[in-house]
Order: C-alpha cells, then structure tokens, then sequence
C-alpha cells in the first residue's frame, strides 16, 4: 500500500527519517556512537515512495531562539531590522551625548560647595579648663574625647584646639618648650592621636594653634643659642648691650606687649635677646632661613599627624627692623625715660614688616602639599592682631593671585566699645566692606583673651548676640562655655598660687573657668578635689545638664540657630543686605537668588524698641512669621511688619515671601554684600552660578 502512495517520486527514508533541521549539526563523536549502536541493531529496508512534488515546497522560514549566523544574516540584512537597529543606534549615541553634555554644564554652571571651615561653626576650647578625665583638676585631651558627643549636639563640625604643646605652667602655655610633644598635664601623645581618630571617627575636624614667633626660654634651641653652639647661634635676636650695677642699658626703646623694655640681658651669652611678650618669651629670628625651616618642619609633623588646620597666632611679630631704631612717641612731649606702656609708641619697626606676608605665604604653601586629597583640604587661619587697623588685617587673606590665609580671625564684634545698634551695624560693616571680593568672612563673640559676653555686655545680651553670630554671613567661632551663656569668675576668687605661677596678670584668667557640665560638685568638670580655678558660683543654674531640659535655654536656641544655619541656603551663603539701624535695633536680610523665601534678623541691643519696617522696604508683605526668637514662646507667630516691637536684648528670625528681594533693589545696593555667590532653579532644584 505504501509502494502504491510513493509511486510518483521514489525516496529512501531511513528508520530515524524525517526532513533534516540544519539549525543543529550533531558533532562526529556523537554519530560514530550512534551509528555503533544502530549496527548491532536490525537495519530497516529502505522502500520507495511516490511524494506529490506539490506538498514538498520548503515553509517560510522565521527567525527562531539559538538560530546559526547564516540564518541570522539573512534576517539582519532586512530592511524593517537593519533601520530599526539603527534608529536605536543613534538613539543611544545621542542620549549619551546629551547626557556628558548636561553633566558638563552642571559642572560649570555649579558655584563651588562651600568647603568644611566655611559650612559649620568652629568651637573653640582652652582644654585645661574643659573636661578633666584623671582627677588632677587640669583638662586634657581625654577629657576633650569624652565630650566629642557635646559638639556633635550643637551641630558643630569643627573643633579649635588651643595650645596643648610642652610648656612650662608661667606663660599658659603659649610660648612652646617643645613643638613636637605634648604637655604631660594634657597627656600623651597618644592621647592625642586617639582623639583625632575619634574627632574624624565623627566627621568632625580639628584645627590646632601655632605660635611661631617665640619659644619658652626653655626650649632646646634657646640653650644652644645662649651657648652659641652651631647654627643655633642666631635662632634667636641678641644684641649687645650694656650693665651696670645692675642696671642694663638696652639697644633703644623698644616696649613690650606686656610692658617694660623688650630686651632682656642673659648672664650666659652676655648679651640681650629681644622679646615682644614675656621675658620667658625670646622671640625667634626668621631673617634666619633656618628659623624658617624649622616651623615648616612642625607644620609638616602636625599635618602628617593628621590635624585639619592651623591658626597661626601672633604673626605681625615675626619680623623686627634691623636697623633698630628708636620708635617714635605717641605723645612727643614726654619724658622718653618714662616710657614703659606698649601703647605709648607707635611699633613701626617691630610689627607689620616687609617680608612678614611672604612667610605667612611661604607656611600656606607647605600647608596646600597636605591639601591635594578630596576632603583634606588643610585650613590657615590667622591671628594677626591687628587691633583697629583694618587694611592691614585684609591683607592676611593674601593677594588676588597668591593665596595667604583662609581668613584672619574678626574680633570686630568682641572689641566694640559699647553695645548698641548702631555699634554692631559698624563692627559687621566694617569687615564687609573692607574684605576683599570672593573672599570669606568670620565672626567672634568670645575668645580666651577677652571677657565672656555676659559678664562684657550683660546676660539679658547672651542670647541676642548667639543669634547674631549664627546668622551673619559667614563662619561664626564659639568660645566654650557660651552656648550656655557662661560667665567671669569673679577675680577675688583667684589665689595668688594661680598669679605667682604665671607672667600675666590677674585679668587673663576669669574667661578661662571651668567648663560647667551639670549641677554636682565642681560641676562636673572633674571628679577630683578641686579643680584648677575656681568654678562659677552660678554652676547650678548654667550648665549643659539642666539646659537640655528647659526648651527656652541659651543652650537650645543655640541649636535650634545652628540648625537653621545648616538647613537654610540664604542664611548658609546667600546675600546680607542691611535694611536699619538705630541705638536699639539692627535689622538685615538674607536672600537667594531664585529663591523667594527671605529671612529678617530683628535684633535688639539697646532698650525696648517699635520699627515699621513696611515704611523702610516699601515690598515687604504687610506680615511675617517668627522662624526663631529668643523668647521660644513668640515662634510660629505672625507679626504685622508695619509695627514690630522687640524688648531689650531680644532677637527674631523673621520668614517670608517675595517676588522682589532687597537686593535686588537700587535703594539698597550699597547695602548688600554676598562672599559665595549661588543662584536657585527650582525647576531642577540645584544652585548655579551665572544668574
């Protein structure tokens, strides 16, 4: 029957027969085991079949899974596939195009992120008085250690370490016996390094101090000068001079810091060596190479340690005239025997001179070989001193083109005179429009060498004057102890032990009390018998333990005005523009570009005040909402800015909104001063530059 049906075209079929896939070629090893297999078996007959020529036309055929490359070739070469192919193609190379583009222009249209000593608040602490961890009654850097959670409470990021190096106990620590070691009353060394891995544990940073211009006459290097030995013959400056009956005649009439002749006799060389502090304070000789080597030296052994900055103190003493002349008098008619005060010459050859800026620069230098990594940047602050003369002070933030210090550290708002509106109106604009362009600004309320704010201006001001800090353009410096509105320890309470032991006077220690941590014995500053100063009487009332728990404290406005600095764009780098000031009341703004939200500081430091603030910025809304105040109770509130009134010594944070900020008004462009220029789309919520 099967002959039958197979008659019109014959064909061999074989038991595994069927019409051959060429999509799958079996490999010889498998044939040859299947072709053994098959010979043992009965082979099949082969028979002859008649298959119709009609139903025998090959499929279309499809493109399938796992088809071989010729098969894929005749698919690929399709019109439908090829362009579609392409499309996407192009489509790619276009979107990545579009892509390195876009990137390319955030990148230039970005303004710079503000680096880690701009962004956050810098702490200072004087250790000795700050945590006691061994019961001595001194502070160390233990001591600093188990108090890191402090700083990260207030929000702060940065951490100023005053001098720690191995000093002897007469000039506090500020002229070095050794510039490489610590002092044993604050540990070890390795105390120090376990603090600095525990401060960078926390994201936190650390800058130290720096006084290059004198050693302790301990130091190693002033023994081998006295002994004329070697190079250090002229590490420091000696001159000849003359004694007799014990009586020195000195090489002219130059006066010491701290007063009296600035020469001193040594029974040892036979001569007398210069100092502008204390006699136990021999001032170095930097028109030595040398000299300047070996600060270059400590810089580089303190980055490699890890430190994140120095601030360098005492710097406009580095160099001295050699031609050592007289200084001329102040007042020309007195007696030039009786002159012994510092502030009865003009130091016209024994500070400020040509060459020092060059040596700053020269330390700035070393400091940007430790800068190169992302995120290490090394910051230079400096203390130059420089009192009322405020061109001079600019000059410390170095050149358009050579870079000197970050910025000199402000202490306009520390050596006002009285306290008023007007007065701190004067103190910011002063800096602001003194300061180079592009540079940044910074703002100090409290320092180890001046009174606590309480205790200058009074403690109705504490807190008025924290919101200024925190809200002025710029980076605000704290001194420990004023987050909690600390005050002087009264002088009677220092023993003459404490005066017999130090070459400053009385006056130098009443800011340096002890940290005030809770309500128990010595306040928790130690856990000893005493400690090495007295602690304030009002230690019950002011410390850190019980402000915690009062939602109207120093210490919580204090973080609630830190927190509102990180948070917010306009007070973190936006504009300042000042809008008033009278005896009572300062009042600015900060701004945006691009951003229609604004903040009004109205802050109170004369006598109970009412403003109508609508009649001086004709666009202002006729409301506003209290973002912050120093009385917690008034935030939330909305005040009618026709008539804001603010009580002595009371501050708002006010927020609105407006299509026309002040700066961008012609009545007040003198009035505004921006340091980091930035511009915010809310479109794609980021900041650029180019406005």
């Amino acid at each position: 029957m099967v002959e039958e049906e197979a008659k019109s075209l014959p064909m061999e079929l074989s038991e595994k027969g069927g019409v051959e896939n060429n999509g799958f070629i079996q490999n010889e090893a498998f044939d040859d085991k299947e072709a053994n297999t098959s010979s043992q078996e009965e082979m099949p007959k082969t028979c002859s079949v008649d298959v119709d020529a009609a139903g025998t036309e090959e499929p279309a055929l499809k493109p399938y899974a796992g088809m071989p490359k010729e098969v894929l070739l005749k698919f690929s070469s399709q019109a439908r596939y090829r362009v579609t192919r392409e499309i996407l193609f192009w489509l790619i190379i276009t979107a990545a195009v579009v892509l390195v583009g876009a990137t390319i222009a955030i990148i230039a249209l970005s303004p710079k992120c503000l680096d880690w000593w701009q962004a956050s608040p810098i702490y200072q602490i004087y250790p000795r008085s700050f945590k006691d961890s061994n019961m001595d009654g001194n502070g160390d850097l233990k001591g600093i250690q188990e108090k890191l959670d402090h700083i990260t409470y207030l929000n702060i990021k940065t951490i100023w370490i005053t001098s720690f190096y191995k000093s002897p106990l007469k000039d506090l620590r500020y002229g070095a016996e050794d510039f490489y070691d610590i002092d044993p009353m604050f540990g070890s060394m390795s105390d120090f390094e376990n603090l600095l891995a525990a401060i960078h544990d926390r994201g936190l940073k650390v800058i130290m101090d720096l006084i290059p211009n004198h050693t302790s006459d301990k130091h190693q290097w002033f023994q081998l000068s006295r002994n004329r030995t070697g190079k250090y013959t002229d590490y420091y400056i000696w001159q000849d001079c003359t004694q007799a009956a014990g009586l020195v005649t000195p090489p002219n009439n130059w006066v010491s810091v701290f007063g009296n002749s600035s020469w001193q006799f040594d029974d040892v060389r036979k001569q007398c060596y210069f100092h502008q502090f204390g006699k136990e304070q021999p001032d170095l000789n930097f028109r030595n190479l040398a000299v300047q080597q070996e600060i270059h030296d400590i810089i580089k052994f303190w980055l490699g340690k890890g430190i994140d900055g120095f601030s360098f103190s005492a710097v406009k003493f580095l160099l001295e005239a050699t031609h050592l002349r007289d200084e001329p008098q102040v007042n020309k008619s007195e007696n030039p025997v009786i002159i012994t005060a510092y502030s009865q010459l003009y130091h016209d050859y024994t500070a400020t001179q040509v060459g020092m800026h060059d040596i700053i620069r020269s330390f700035r230098q070393t400091m940007n070989k430790f800068s190169s990594e992302p995120g290490r940047y090394r910051f230079m602050g400096a203390d130059g001193d420089e009192k009322e003369d405020i061109e001079a002070t600019m000059m410390y933030y170095g050149t358009t083109f050579i870079k000197e210090a970050d910025f000199p550290f402000n202490f306009n708002l520390i050596n006002m005179k009285n306290l008023s509106g007007n007065s701190v109106f004067e103190a910011v604009n002063l800096w602001m429009k003194n300061m180079p362009a592009g540079k940044w600004p910074n703002w100090a309320v409290g320092s180890p060498s001046a009174a606590r704010i309480s205790s200058r201006v009074g403690k109705e001001y504490v807190n008025v004057i924290n919101m200024l800090l925190l809200t002025l353009p710029g980076t605000p410096v704290t001194y420990y102890g004023e987050e909690i509105g600390m005050e002087n320890i009264a002088s009677e309470n220092v023993s003459e032990e404490h005066i017999n032991k130090s070459i400053y006077t009385l006056a130098t220690f009443p800011e340096k009390s002890p940290m005030q941590w809770d309500g128990k014995v010595n306040a928790g500053f130690t856990e000893g018998n005493g400690s090495w100063l007295p602690v304030n009487s009002d230690y019950q009332s002011v410390n850190v333990e019980i402000q915690m728990t009062w939602s109207n404290s120093t210490l919580n406005l204090y973080r609630e005005l830190t927190s509102l600095r990180n948070n917010e764009l306009p007070i973190h780098r936006g504009w300042m523009c000042y809008i008033w000031n009278d005896s009572d009341v300062f009042v600015y703004v900060r701004e945006l570009d691009g951003l229609d939200r604004v903040f009004m500081m109205v802050l109170n430091f004369g006598q109970e005040s009412t403003i109508n603030l609508k009649a001086i910025v004709p666009n202002l809304p006729s409301e506003a909402i209290v973002r912050l105040s120093t009385n917690f109770g008034n935030a939330g509130k909305a005040v009618n800015t026709k008539l804001i009134k603010t009580e002595m010594g009371e501050g708002l944070v006010l927020e609105y909104k407006t299509a026309k900020p002040v700066h961008t008004m012609e009545a007040f462009k003198g009035n505004c001063f921006v340091a980091e220029k930035a511009c915010y789309s809310s479109a794609f919520n980021l900041l650029y530059v180019n406005c």
